[in-house]
């Protein structure tokens, strides 16, 4: 790729097109934004000091539940799990078809 590629914006276009060629661009896509909402679960939990186990006990779950719902590469984490996890730190989840 060109820097005159990357100057006009098109790099990203590039790395979404060569996934989609590549037939992993869902996959890649819905593991970026559960990493994102793992990420963010982390930093609200050290923002109000709540640990892993407290996390467990408002999620009425154990903590290695938890060690798996804040771990982006389980693939077994539903919406619904996260949107418990989110209001246990007193967030909201928001998804949005775009």
């Amino acid at each position: 790729m060109m820097a005159k590629d990357i100057e006009k914006g098109k790099a990203g276009e590039s790395l979404g097109s060569f996934l989609k060629e590549q037939g992993i661009y869902e996959e890649v896509n819905a593991n970026a934004i559960k990493s994102v909402i793992a990420w963010q679960l982390g930093e609200a939990m050290k923002k109000d000091k709540i640990t892993k186990v407290e996390l467990a006990k408002r999620l009425e779950t154990s903590r290695s539940q938890v060690d798996r719902l804040l771990d982006p590469q389980n693939d077994g984490v539903t919406i619904g799990a996260l949107q418990r996890a989110a209001a246990a730190v007193g967030r909201k989840l928001s998804l949005e078809l775009v």
